[in-house]
This record gives C-alpha cells, structure tokens and sequence, in this order.
C-alpha cells in the first residue's frame, strides 16, 4: 500500500510594513510542513533573509509595500506607486502559481479582516480558487485582535467576503485573552466559522550562546524607530555594566541604524537582526519592544518579564489594545508611545530591573496555535 499525497497547501502572505504577518505566517507554514503537508507560500512584500524558512517552498511576486505608516497607497521597491501595469502582471503570477499548485487548502493571511489593498488580485485569485474542478477549502488566517475601522461598511464588506469564499477564520489567539467580537463588530454572523487556534508562538527554544541583561527590540524594523532612540538616551543615564543587546531591525533605515550604534553608552551590543532572539529573551531579565504579536509571543515563551511600548501612529488600535490586556494580567509594563523620552525608558528600566521575575505558575494563554491549526487543517482535509 503506498502512502497518500500530502496534502497541497497554498499560503498567502502580504506584509506591507513589518514582518509581523510574515513571522506569524512562517511559523504556521513550518508546522504545516512538519505534520507532513506539501506547502508553497506566496510572498508579496520585501524580501526578508530566513524567512518563510526551509521546509517550504517558496515563490515572491513582485513586491510592494506601503508607502507610509498609514497604509495609504503601495509602491514598489524603488519608491514608485503602484501602477495598473504592476497589478496586472502579479495577478496573472498569482493566478498561474494557483493552477500550477492545484492546492487542497488555501490561506490568506489577514485577510479580509485587512490587506484591502490587494483586492485587485485576491478576489480575481479567490474567484479561481472557488471555480476549479476540485476547488480548494479556503481559510482566512487571522491575528487575535483587529484593528478597528473607522467605516463600518468596511466590517460589512468583510463579512460579505466571508460568506461568498471562506470555509474557516482561524483566529490565532486564545478565547480566554482576546475575542473576536471585542474588535470585530459583526462577529455573531460568522461565529459558525470562526476556529480559536491558540497564539502562534514559537517553541520553547535552546539556550543561546550568548546572554544580555536587556534585550531590545524593534520587530523589522519600519517603526518603533522612536523606541530605539528612547534607549539610546536612556543608556546614556544608566551606563550600563552588564551586557545588553539593541536589535534594530532589517527594514530600519541605514542612518538610523548607524546613529543608534553610534550613540549607545555602556555595554550595549547593536545588532541589524538576531535569529536567536526568542533564546536570548528565555535567559534575559528584561525585554524592551513594541507590542506587537509575535514579539508578545516570544516573550510569553520565553518567561520575561517586559516593558512595552504599543504603536499607535495614524490610529493603530491593535498594539494598545493587546498590551492593555497583558499589563491587566501583570505581564508586562507598558510606557506610552506619545510622550516617550530618555527619562521615562530609563525609570522603566530601572524598575523593570529591580522587580521580580516573570509570574511564576502555569501560564493560562494557550501558545499552541501553529500545531492546533495544522491539526484543524488535517481533519477538514
């Protein structure tokens, strides 16, 4: 008897400032691949070094990515916007990778909860997808808390997509820290497919080669610019004896990155990006980030205590409001993103440093989710 095909899997991933959805998808695609599914993701933003990761394939449309913190228009990589041209031949890519893959499973990760932007050639691209002889089950791969939208015909929008292409949302979060209905207003109409995975953490990772005191962090790199240099002055008032790290970032501007190692005071190690971040935060006293998704992740893994700084320019609500919560449990400390200084950072450090260590007992967030949602794919395949 021979074995069954794997299962084909098709997974979208548009990131469009950060590297956030590309962290969170990769995780996802690599436990795809470890149970045993044949995985191919499609990346449409700027390349990143390491990631979707090895185990599976991996096919770039031509990137774009937003032309500013608000996400108001795309443009390519040389700063040009985004023209009919440019959409035309990536949907004719992404519509040639479907016919090619003839995926069992397809995920859009955020969207329709986002990436409005790509339209142009998701619906065209699910349209397909729900037209094929044996037409794939689609799932929307969703982060725990949304965005809220100043247009409620958006959230109406999203709901209509939902009924017309998608078999599941998998929500990546636990329902006991965060629920749906709290960000998303018309949640009781999709509730018959809405599947809690759990928050997609990384492993519990090996202890690294090196240790740092502090670890300091930026995500990619594209914001939190504000953030870093707040450390900077705050390493000129606390100088420092034990080693810290400051990891700006790939996406990080050149000059900024030069100004940082520049500037820093004491022993502090600059780095572009540490591929043993999640280890070098399980042996840390502190972790300094923003308070995005999968650094909260890594930081829940790794047991350290935190102090976060929520992105909120042009209106972000999500970053708040996943730190609001994680403070309410005693998780983390959080300073505010509009009146940040040297001063503040460096009395957060101190107090970061001199207070007891992460919670002790068993942490009630479920961190399974990349492994749940392989499961949940498994069974409806």
């Amino acid at each position: 008897m021979t074995d069954p095909e794997p299962k084909r899997v098709l997974f979208y991933v548009q990131h469009l400032l950060g590297i956030g959805h590309l962290t969170r998808a990769s995780r996802i695609a690599n436990a795809l691949a470890v149970r045993g599914f044949d995985v191919t993701v499609v990346t449409g933003g700027k390349p990143v070094s390491g990631f979707p990761g090895p185990a599976v394939r991996h096919i770039a449309l031509p990137p774009v990515v937003s032309s500013d913190e608000g996400f108001s228009a795309l443009q390519d990589m040389d700063g040009n916007p985004v023209d009919d041209a440019f959409r035309d031949m990536r949907r004719d890519r992404l519509l040639a990778i479907l016919h090619e893959t003839r995926p069992h499973a397809i995920l859009t990760e955020a969207f329709p909860f986002g990436r409005r932007q790509m339209r142009f050639e998701l619906l065209l691209f699910l349209d397909a997808a729900r037209a094929m002889p044996e037409p794939p089950k689609i799932f929307a791969s969703v982060r725990d808390i949304l965005q809220k939208r100043p247009k409620p015909e958006r959230d109406r929008e999203t709901v209509d997509y939902i009924d017309r292409y998608f078999d599941r949302i998998l929500i990546h979060g636990d329902p006991t820290f965060a629920r749906l209905e709290e960000t998303f207003p018309h949640a009781d109409e999709i509730a018959d497919k809405v599947v809690y995975t759990g928050l997609v953490a990384p492993p519990q990772p090996e202890p690294p080669a090196d240790r740092f005191e502090v670890v300091v962090s930026a995500g990619g790199g594209a914001v939190g610019r504000h953030v870093l240099h707040a450390v900077v002055g705050a390493t000129a008032i606390i100088r420092p004896e034990k080693p810290w790290a400051l990891i700006t970032g790939p996406n990080l501007a050149q000059a900024d990155h030069d100004a940082i190692a520049a500037g820093v005071v004491g022993n502090v190690k600059v780095f572009r990006f540490r591929p043993d971040f999640a280890s070098l935060l399980s042996v840390a006293r502190l972790s300094v980030s923003q308070a995005g998704y999968n650094t909260v992740c890594d930081i829940l893994r790794a047991r350290c205590r935190a102090i976060v700084v929520p992105f909120t320019t042009g209106g972000e609500t999500e970053q708040a409001a996943r730190a609001e919560r994680l403070e309410r449990l005693g998780l983390v400390s959080t300073l505010g993103d509009a009146d940040l200084s040297a001063e503040r950072m460096a009395a957060a450090i101190r107090a970061g440093l001199d207070a007891s260590a992460f919670p002790e007992g068993d942490l009630s967030i479920d961190l399974e989710g990349a492994d749940r949602t392989a499961d949940i794919l498994r069974d409806m395949l």
